[in-house]
């Protein structure tokens, strides 16, 4: 048997995702208000957030700009040297955009991008919460207190990317970044790679690549925060739907992942996902999961089939008809 290589460990979790928003107020209002999240500091046009369980001061940027999109997608590294070995492995690879000092609540980042164009960066250096008076919880093991303030999400979970070609950049997370992958779509008899989903964590996927449509670059599909149980994201449908927020798809549970999901547009545009659920991943010799056309389906276990404008609306929007393939 050839002995396989041994595995890249460099990158810890994802840290933090900044989303451009062409309606900056409405869409703090939605994090803030309706979601929980609290804010924490506001440079220019950008406004800094976090869930009640992130134990980073900021996991979501969110940037006032002209069309909806995500800006940098952030990765913590697990060491200071493991961050220099993965900003000459990108550079190497041609990918690589430079060094800076790093954005608010973190150190020294070294900024990239993938071979579809969106924008990431690796950083070591982490500023850890502290809460105000306010915000102390009484257990000595959570960073912030349950507000109770709307959905009141607890963390950060992971996000989406499209892509024209799924395959390669699945292969530089894979190759690059380290990351495992857990599922995959193919279709044609596994000749076309539709959507991977891969986690540097045991966390079933952080980062998913998804194939865009309408032959489009650096596009989000969507962006996805925990909350504890179903209660949480049924209640969430409540919350959302007696303030206005469209819901574009479920209560439902994905076959995939296994998650528990609620999909919506916050007032920019960006898709958000409510996400519970899904399933850890230990084993470290984990074999993908494949599904084909007729095992996939819609997406969808359980619940209603998720709707053409999952497929077809991402952001920044490209206007026109797409192929339509499973996302």
């Amino acid at each position: 048997m050839a002995a396989q290589a041994e595995p890249l460990h460099d990158i810890a979790h994802l840290g933090s995702v900044e989303l451009f928003t062409p309606k900056p107020e409405k869409s703090l209002w939605y994090f803030r208000d309706l979601l929980g999240m609290e804010p924490v500091h506001q440079s220019g046009p950008s406004v800094y957030l976090r869930g009640y369980g992130d134990y980073a001061t900021s996991t979501l940027k969110l940037t006032a700009a002209a069309n909806a999109g995500v800006g940098c997608v952030s990765w913590r590294a697990t060491s200071a040297q493991a961050l220099e070995r993965r900003a000459k492995a990108l550079d190497d690879a041609g990918l690589g955009l430079g060094w800076s000092n790093g954005d608010f609540g973190r150190g020294r980042s070294y900024r990239f991008r993938d071979p579809d164009g969106h924008v990431m960066e690796i950083y070591y250096e982490e500023q850890k919460f502290v809460a105000p008076a306010s915000l102390h919880s009484t257990l000595k093991n959570l960073p912030q207190k349950y507000t109770g303030r709307g959905v009141c999400v607890r963390r950060v979970d992971h996000l989406a990317l499209l892509a024209k070609d799924v395959e390669a950049n699945r292969k530089f997370a894979q190759e690059l970044l380290g990351f495992q992958l857990r599922e995959q779509v193919r279709y044609d008899k596994g000749k076309t790679e539709i959507g991977s989903w891969m986690s540097p964590t045991a966390i079933h996927h952080q980062l998913a690549y998804v194939v865009d449509v309408k032959g489009a670059h650096g596009r989000l599909h969507h962006f996805s925060l925990w909350v504890d149980n179903r209660d949480d994201v049924l209640r969430a449908a409540d919350i959302l739907s007696e303030n206005g927020i469209f819901l574009e798809a479920g209560p439902s549970k994905h076959n995939n992942s296994q998650g528990f999901y609620l999909y919506t547009y916050e007032p920019g545009g960006n898709r958000v996902e409510i996400y519970t659920g899904s399933f850890l991943v230990m084993a470290p010799d984990w074999e993908p999961v494949t599904w084909d056309e007729e095992e996939r389906g819609t997406g969808t276990y359980w619940g209603a089939t998720l709707p053409d404008s999952f497929i077809q609306y991402a952001t920044p929007n490209v206007e026109g008809e797409g192929a339509r393939q499973g996302a």
